[in-house]
C-alpha cells in the first residue's frame, strides 16, 4: 500500500508520494462573464504572490487554533474538503487549539499563470515548504469572478526531479489544456471517472505505481477483516472547484489534478460493530451499531501524455482526508 503521510492542518490520513499540475475548468477553454472573451493572464505575478501569503497566513491561523472558520474564505474544492473538515476534527480533539503548532513557511516560489479568456481563472504555485522540504509543494488557485477572492483548492507534493517542464509562451505565460482535450491518453474529464472505474475493475489506462497497482491490490484484500466485511464506493468529482486543472507540458502532453471522492463502509459481524478512531468519531453522525461508513477526499496529480504513444497516465501524487462518518 501507499506510505502514509500526515500533512498537519489538511486531515488525516494523507496519502502523497509526489506532483502537481493544473487544467481548464471548462470543455471550451473558456467562460464569458460580462462579455469577457480576451485572452489575458489569469493574473499577474504580484497578484498570485498576494494571494499565496494571503492564504498562508490564514492557514497557519486556523492550524494554530484548529478552527476552520479561520481559513475558510481562502481554500475551496478538493484541498478546501479536506481541510476543513481536518480542521473540524482536531478542534474536537484539541478544543484548546494547537500545542504544536510551527507555522508553515514557503520558499523558493515559482508560478505558472496560464492565459486565459473569461472566468474562473487559476494559476499553480510551485514552492518548497519547511515540512517534507525534499518535496516540491504544487498549489492551484481558483478564482470564481471579478469581485471573488483567490482560494487554494489543489495541493499536491511531488518529487522535484519528476516534475515535468510546462509550456510557456515567450512572455512566460502557461498553456492551459481543455478538459476535453483529445490529443491526450485521456481527455482530463475522463480521469476521475476512469480511476474510479479501475480501483473497481481494473484496467491498462494508468502506470503501474502506488497509486494504482499497489493502492488497487491493498483494497482488494482487505474487503474481509477479523470481524468485518468492508466496501469501496468511488466516485469521480468534476463539478465547480473540483474540476480538473491541467498544464500542457513541453512534449506535448499535459500536467493534470483531478479530484475523486472515496467511501469505505465497514459492516461487522453479528454481535461486533467497528471500531471508531478518535479523527472518525470527531466527526461522526448517528451511532455505530453494525456499520460505519468513511467519507474521504482525494485530489491527486498525474502526466497525462499526449496520443499516440505517450504511452500511460502516471501519477505523481495523491492526497486524501477523512471528510466524514456516519454510523448505522
Amino acid at each position: 500500500m501507499s506510505k502514509v503521510r500526515r500533512v498537519r492542518g489538511l486531515g488525516r490520513p494523507v496519502v502523497a508520494t509526489a506532483a502537481v499540475t493544473v487544467l481548464a475548468l471548462t470543455a471550451s477553454g473558456c467562460v464569458t462573464v460580462h462579455g469577457e472573451r480576451e485572452v489575458v493572464p489569469s493574473a499577474t505575478k504580484s497578484e498570485a504572490a498576494k494571494a499565496l501569503k494571503e492564504f498562508l497566513t490564514a492557514y497557519n491561523k486556523a492550524d494554530a487554533a484548529y478552527d476552520p472558520a479561520l481559513d475558510a474564505a481562502r481554500i475551496t474544492g478538493p484541498l478546501g474538503a479536506i481541510n476543513q473538515a481536518g480542521l473540524t476534527s482536531r478542534g474536537v480533539q484539541h478544543p484548546d487549539g494547537n500545542p504544536n503548532a510551527v507555522p508553515l513557511k514557503l520558499t523558493d516560489v515559482k508560478y505558472s499563470i496560464p492565459k486565459k479568456a473569461g472566468w474562473p481563472r487559476w494559476f499553480l504555485a510551485d514552492s518548497k515548504a519547511t515540512r517534507r522540504s525534499d518535496l516540491r509543494w504544487l498549489w492551484v488557485f481558483t478564482k470564481s469572478g471579478p469581485d471573488g477572492l483567490w482560494r487554494a483548492t489543489y495541493l499536491n507534493l511531488v518529487s522535484p526531479d519528476k516534475m515535468p517542464e510546462l509550456k510557456k509562451d515567450e512572455d512566460g505565460w502557461a498553456e492551459p489544456v481543455t478538459v476535453g482535450a483529445k490529443d491526450l491518453a485521456l481527455p482530463p474529464a475522463r480521469l476521475g471517472k476512469e480511476y474510479t472505474s479501475y480501483l473497481k475493475s481494473g484496467g491498462d489506462v494508468f502506470a503501474p505505481g502506488d497509486h494504482t497497482t499497489r493502492w488497487k491490490a491493498y483494497r482488494d484484500k482487505n474487503t474481509e477483516r477479523a470481524g468485518l466485511a468492508v466496501q469501496y464506493i468511488d466516485e469521480p468529482q468534476n463539478g465547480g472547484t473540483f474540476a480538473p486543472l491541467g498544464l500542457r507540458t513541453e512534449d506535448g502532453g499535459a500536467l493534470v489534478f483531478f479530484s475523486t471522492r472515496h467511501y469505505e463502509k465497514q459492516t461487522a459481524f453479528k454481535g461486533l460493530s467497528p471500531k471508531v478512531d478518535a479523527d472518525a468519531k470527531a466527526l461522526l453522525k448517528g451511532e455505530v451499531k453494525q456499520s460505519l461508513l468513511l467519507d474521504r477526499t482525494s485530489n491527486q496529480v498525474v502526466v497525462d501524455p499526449k496520443k499516440p504513444g505517450g504511452g500511460k497516465v502516471t501519477f505523481l501524487g495523491r492526497i486524501q482526508g477523512l471528510t466524514g462518518a456516519k454510523g448505522d
